[in-house]
């Protein structure tokens, strides 16, 4: 009966290294074998290139890549006491806490340019500093293009 029950357990014993054995020669190839490279697709919805003299960059869209994000515009103006100002959904904060909007110089063209808040008065933000009056500037899916400038949707 000892020597049943020792048998037993020398091929129970087998029967569980030949399975761990299994399962790691089977994982083991997948380890070995080099990743893909992600290539980014030909009909890529932006190109980002450097605008030159700074640290900024233009990004250029399809016309799908617009539709598809939904962005819309509005224009910096002269607002109360001659203030420069932006519609409040223009305004982007970054992660350091610098304030941004996108202007949109060309069509389905967009371009980051740092502004100073004075103030937020409802849905208008009053600037110190900012684009000229009547730019074009994004009111909405700035997030989205600062996602694509700097590559961080992929």
């Amino acid at each position: 009966m000892k020597k049943l029950a020792s048998r037993q357990g020398r091929s129970t014993k087998v029967l569980i290294a030949l399975v761990v054995a299994a399962l790691l020669t089977l994982s083991l190839p997948a380890c070995s074998q080099p990743q893909a490279e992600a290539v980014p697709a030909a009909d890529a919805p932006a190109t980002v290139e450097e605008v030159p003299g700074t640290d900024l960059h233009r990004v250029t869209l399809t016309e799908r890549a617009v539709e598809r994000l939904g962005l819309k515009t509005g224009t910096a103006s002269s607002g109360p006491q001659g203030k420069l100002t932006v519609p409040y959904g223009a305004i982007l904060y970054d992660s350091q806490g610098r304030t941004w909007v996108y202007t949109n110089p060309e069509l389905r063209v967009y371009v980051r340019q740092s502004v100073s808040i004075e103030r937020i008065a409802g849905e208008a933000a009053l600037l110190k500093e900012g684009p000229p009056i009547g730019t074009v500037v994004v009111t909405l899916g700035a997030e989205e293009l600062f996602g694509e400038e700097f590559d961080t949707a992929h």
